[in-house]
């Protein structure tokens, strides 16, 4: 006898959403839901790959907020893999993929990320549709359906001073 199951019901989230990354230590990062592109993407304007106990590790730098150059998170991670990704402008390019948890709203899940740098770019981090598929359903018109604008100056102390930091 076969059951039939109701489907997973997915969570409702507008086209940006502000995310929690805090297996790096980053407490807020404003990102872009993205389904026009496949795999999510952080920013990371340095990596270093290396070894340590027969694992490949890469050590990377993070500029969580837009418009504050000067807030630093330095993470660290095991590499997943490398691969060729094109980008929206179909420039392809050779990145680093990490996998690492993530939380949006009341969930949380382990989404591969590929490091580039998005120092230019709007957003910090591209949360794309493999990320999303069986989780979330995105509203193209609303904003921050998960949770409004986190209290920064809470969550990175070194806003109040100015100084800069390495999380």
């Amino acid at each position: 006898m076969s059951r039939i199951h109701a489907p997973q019901e997915k969570t409702l989230a507008g086209w940006r959403e502000w995310l929690t990354l805090p297996a790096l230590g980053i407490p807020a990062i404003k990102a872009k839901l993205d389904t026009g592109a496949r795999t999510s993407t952080l920013h990371a304007f340095f990596t270093e790959p290396y070894r340590e106990n027969n694992k490949s590790l890469i050590r990377f730098g993070v500029r969580p907020l837009q418009r504050r150059q000067r807030l630093t998170v330095i993470c660290t991670a095991e590499i997943l893999d490398q691969r060729l990704v094109s980008d929206s402008g179909g420039h392809r390019e050779t990145r680093w993929v990490i996998a690492t948890p993530a939380r949006l709203g009341e969930d949380e899940w382990t989404l591969e990320l590929t490091l580039t740098d998005r120092d230019s770019m709007l957003f910090r981090m591209l949360l794309g549709r493999s990320a999303m598929s069986g989780r979330l359903r995105v509203d193209p018109q609303a904003s921050y359906l998960l949770g409004r604008k986190p209290n920064l100056k809470r969550l990175y102390p070194p806003l109040v001073t100015g100084e800069p930091t390495q999380r």
